[in-house]
């Protein structure tokens, strides 16, 4: 099997690696976090007008008709770069509802404004209690004429402060755990009835926890069967993970450089801790364990296109588990070899840290995958 890059997905890798040397140091990360929403619009502006924006967008849609690889690609960049911009809210999950179940009118109104940087997105789907189930789900939508009525509560909902428009799960029947009755609705942020409590989260991220109290949309706004909508979540929430997988590789890779050189410059003892032999060791540990995700993110990739939806899930709740495992080890010895300085907020390793105790957590942690992965028999 070829796991090389084409042509075109190696200029879009230096394309992309280009552009975050040039805006996305770490002292700029720094100023952009102190930005409104705690994300940079010039650089969301600069990801727009490369066309990252559209990349997975049907080309009739006026995208590129990018697919699973290309949003790796996009992905472990933004990931080494501890990029804040919400590709993963408005482009992966945004897009991704719009793509696979989005009315032509849909389309119309949201793609063009995701493309050209003008609109994003947020996914409103935590609630209390509900932990990783996607199909725990109290928040409903009730008819009203033609159109709905929104009531609920929804938490941590990443870039849920500065979206234009809300992805929002809702009940339209059936009690709160039930697989079917659940739909998806695109909400406008400022719609009469949404109120917003936002807040930083402990990568740099910003999330806000939306209350909707008798929110009026129409018809419109339902994507997909509004009363059977849960696999269509489960496809996008997938490609979400997948998403996050290669984000996680690209921290992974960044943190193992940036703790290679650190032990080759820090002395004690008069000499270079890296030239301890059990500092070495843990050091090519740190190694295996990025190979052994980035093995298991391509793996992911590829099960993005597997058409058998229980296949896909299961070799993705596979990747995410080993993802999992990774993070945890190579974010650890990050730490463990810099020293105290590993927790400090001048040094960026510990943001790389940070951002990889989330991705762990987002979308069902390592645990919740075990499970899924075992009760699915294994992978073969």
């Amino acid at each position: 099997m070829d796991f090389d890059l084409n042509e075109e997905q190696r200029l879009l890798k230096e394309s992309i690696d280009g552009l975050l040397t040039d805006s996305y140091d770490f002292e700029q990360r720094k100023k952009y976090m102190k930005e409104k929403g705690g994300w940079s619009k010039t650089v969301w502006g600069k990801l727009a007008e490369q066309g990252l924006l559209g990349l997975p967008f049907a080309e009739a849609d006026g995208g590129f008709g990018g697919g699973g690889v290309e949003t790796m690609i996009v992905m472990e960049a933004l990931g080494k770069a501890l990029v804040l911009e919400p590709y993963l809210a408005t482009v992966v999950i945004g897009g991704g509802f719009l793509r696979h179940a989005g009315s032509d009118a849909q389309k119309a109104a949201h793609v063009p404004g995701i493309i050209d940087g003008s609109k994003t997105l947020a996914f409103a789907q935590l609630e209390k209690n509900s932990r990783y189930d996607l199909f725990d789900v109290s928040t409903t939508a009730k008819k009203k004429g033609d159109g709905w009525v929104i009531d609920g509560e929804k938490f941590v909902v990443l870039n849920g402060e500065n979206a234009d428009t809300l992805v929002v799960t809702a009940r339209t029947k059936g009690d709160r755990r039930d697989k079917t009755g659940i739909g998806v609705f695109l909400v406008p942020a400022n719609a009469k009835g949404v109120t917003k409590k936002s807040y930083p989260t402990q990568d740099g991220l910003h999330a806000a926890d939306i209350t909707f109290t008798g929110v009026e949309v129409g018809a419109d706004a339902a994507i997909g069967n509004p009363d059977d909508s849960l696999s269509l979540i489960e496809r996008v929430v997938d490609e979400a993970r997948v998403a996050l997988c290669a984000e996680a590789v690209g921290l992974m890779d960044e943190s193992l450089k940036t703790t290679v050189e650190y032990i080759k410059t820090r002395k004690q003892f008069g000499v270079a801790i890296g030239s301890f032999q059990s500092l070495q060791h843990r050091a090519s540990d740190m190694f295996v364990a990025a190979e052994q995700a980035r093995s298991m993110s391509m793996f992911a990739t590829m099960a993005g296109d597997f058409e058998d939806a229980k296949e896909r899930s299961n070799a993705i709740a596979a990747a995410k588990v080993q993802i999992g495992k990774s993070l945890k080890f190579v974010g650890q010895q990050a730490i463990q070899l810099h020293g105290g300085i590993g927790m400090t907020m001048e040094a960026k390793i510990g943001h790389y840290f940070k951002r990889l105790t989330m991705i762990e957590n987002t979308f069902g942690d390592t645990d919740y995958h075990q499970r899924r992965v075992a009760d699915a028999g294994g992978l073969i």
